[in-house]
């Protein structure tokens, strides 16, 4: 090594006057430096690799915590509530006529003339409409002078017989003939009062000619006009009639609750486009049965009309208050239906899902009644995911003030 080396190193040379040593005391100073660096070098990557553990255990840390947020399921829950006082039952129905009927003519013939039209406000016995039968006209008119024969033959079979007990008693004649003359004036007598019925029977007939209001009503509906053929008993009725006030309405109440509509129940009536109106009604009547084809029962509700604001045919809401019966009832969206039976999911004190199985009641739309499985102070998850199982750990969310 020359001078300007040792001098860019910071190195004296000794001065010795034996080479040997002075080569052995600058390999120790080459040795000493080496050590130094390498000290150095194993601090150096020491520090960085308690670094990196250090990141990397702090990041591993940060990972797991958010993991595991990441995993926790957050639910709402709710309490079951009794169920309140007074439940309203809302059932669609449809207004009819309190008393509705299809006028038809007894009578075969023609149309003369009608006197209301729908819409017309009629009286017991107003007449609406008359009918031209010529044909009737002819066969009473025909009955009367076959009627007339009959009678003349009668007072000829009486006279008869008077004149043969005459000569019976003088024994002029046989008890055989005047036995035979009593018996023609019998029937003279049975064909006279046959002629009198026929008779009866077409002026009746006849009488249909006038088609009459058979109760207080409106008519809703007229079928003919002048000049129609009408056929007695068609199938085509004349005019329709139907009774206003009051109206029935039928409703047919599901069969979880038809023990509680009873007679003499009052009922509420609203139409949609009589918008903030209520008609009060009341249960008239239950058919006692359920129609075992559509698990209901059908009920009668009357409904005073006196003002004419309801119209026969309108379709209806009909809410029906129903007794209270003291069930729990939860909503809904509280429900698990699973192949094992309708479950609900309840978090206990330590947080974790129980499911129970729960027996349902009525169903009132939002809420729903539960008969047996909870209690009042279970905790019911709202809206549970189908993966949802027994023993998972869930927290409550809270709710937003």
């Amino acid at each position: 090594m020359t001078e300007q080396r040792h001098a860019g190193l910071a190195i004296h040379p000794i001065e010795d006057e034996g080479g040997e040593h002075h080569e052995l005391l600058r390999r120790r100073q080459i040795v000493r430096r080496a050590r130094i660096g390498v000290i150095v070098v194993a601090v150096l990557l020491a520090v960085g690799a308690a670094r990196t553990v250090a990141v990397r255990m702090a990041n591993a840390r940060e990972l797991q915590a958010s993991s595991t947020e990441l995993a926790r399921q957050y639910v709402k829950t709710a309490l079951p509530q009794a169920a309140a006082a007074g439940q309203t039952l809302a059932l669609p129905g449809t207004l009819q006529g309190f008393v509705q009927a299809p006028i038809s003519a007894r009578a075969s013939g023609y149309l003369k003339r009608w006197t209301r039209d729908i819409g017309s406000r009629v009286k017991k016995g107003e007449l609406l409409a008359e009918i031209e039968t010529p044909e009737i006209d002819q066969q009473l008119s025909q009955a009367i002078a076959a009627r007339q024969q009959t009678a003349s033959s009668l007072e000829l079979a009486k006279s008869t017989v008077a004149r043969w007990e005459n000569l019976r008693k003088k024994d002029v004649v046989s008890q055989q003939d005047l036995d035979e003359r009593r018996s023609s004036l019998a029937q003279a007598t049975a064909n006279l009062a046959a002629a009198d019925a026929n008779v009866q029977r077409l002026r009746q007939t006849e009488g249909f000619k006038r088609i009459v209001a058979p109760f207080d009503g409106v008519i809703t509906r007229r079928n003919v006009d002048v000049g129609d053929l009408i056929d007695a008993g068609g199938s085509r009725p004349l005019f329709l009639l139907a009774q206003t006030d009051p109206l029935r309405v039928y409703i047919n109440v599901p069969q979880a609750y038809a023990q509680l509509v009873k007679a003499g129940q009052p009922v509420v009536v609203t139409q949609a486009e009589l918008r903030g109106q209520r008609f009060s009604g009341e249960v008239a009547r239950t058919s006692g049965a359920i129609d075992t084809a559509t698990r209901m029962m059908q009920v009668e509700v009357t409904l005073p009309n006196r003002e004419g604001l309801l119209l026969p045919g309108a379709y209806v809401q009909v809410s029906l208050p129903l007794a209270a019966t003291g069930a729990l009832s939860i909503p809904a969206n509280a429900l698990l239906f699973r192949g094992d039976g309708t479950r609900v999911a309840m978090v206990d004190a330590e947080g974790r899902v129980r499911l129970r199985t729960v027996r349902l009641g009525r169903n009132y739309g939002e809420t729903v009644e539960v008969l047996e499985g909870i209690g009042p102070t279970d905790r019911l998850v709202l809206n549970p995911s189908d993966s949802l199982a027994e023993g998972d750990i869930v927290s409550v969310a809270k709710e937003p003030a």
